[in-house]
């Protein structure tokens, strides 16, 4: 049987090697980095039975891994691991997509515990509602296959970069999402786009959904903050 592959993402070397080394003797097959922006590098190259992600990290933190990753992927296990111990912490790594959350300093028996609970629980997909279309309209998009079905059954192919925003857009809709937060989360700062070409994006998105493109109901620029997408029927 194949050994269950994890991501580790942590910036303190002695505590990387400390981990990587236990979940080892546990049988599993651990990649590491030690930034944000080579976890999910790595993430993109390989399939992993779980993320770890130290929440504070240099190049990116913990919370836009977990965001972006999200977008991509809404099943495998996500877990924090964090010095910060306030509620509103937790919470916002809960928000963030995360499926657990342990404080530093903590117990390496009780990390290889809950790192066999999340990878069990993953296998069997319990509790994991995986977020595959969603309904504007008349129309539904399906993420997994970068598709958008209209009314009368015909298929519009959805670039990636689209359908990663309009997965944002929609998983934080009727709030505004900053331009930031998009360049971070879709673009993930490897090319700078300009703010046209978010806008050129958003004008897209308005011609495939809404009945008057000029006076959008769905797809909104907010001046000097960013987009948001409005939908009260969900």
């Amino acid at each position: 049987m194949p050994k269950k592959r994890i991501l580790l993402a942590e910036d303190e070397e002695h505590l990387l090697e400390a981990i990587k080394l236990n979940l080892e003797l546990e049988g599993y097959k651990v990649s590491t980095a030690n930034n944000g922006k080579k976890a999910l590098q790595i993430f993109k190259e390989e399939r992993f039975n779980l993320v770890i992600l130290d929440v504070m990290m240099p190049e990116m933190d913990g919370f836009v891994v977990a965001e972006t990753i999200r977008l991509e992927n809404s099943e495998v296990p996500v877990m924090f691991l964090t010095a910060k111990n306030t509620n509103e912490d937790k919470i916002a790594g809960l928000k963030k997509g995360a499926d657990d959350y342990l404080t530093k300093p903590f117990n390496l028996e009780e990390l290889i515990l809950r790192v066999n609970n999340l990878v069990k629980r993953g296998l069997k997909g319990e509790d994991l509602k995986e977020f595959n279309s969603y309904k504007i309209g008349d129309k539904t998009i399906h993420f997994n296959s970068f598709e958008l079905v209209n009314e009368d059954g015909s298929i519009t192919a959805l670039t990636k970069k689209e359908t990663m925003l309009l997965k944002l857009l929609i998983e934080r809709r009727n709030e505004a999402v900053s331009r930031e937060q998009i360049l971070e989360t879709v673009w993930n700062y490897d090319v700078y786009p300009s703010t046209r070409t978010i806008d050129n994006f958003i004008l897209t998105f308005r011609k495939y959904f809404e009945p008057d493109p000029k006076n959008p109901v769905y797809f909104h620029s907010i001046r000097g903050v960013g987009y948001k997408f409005t939908d009260n029927q969900h």
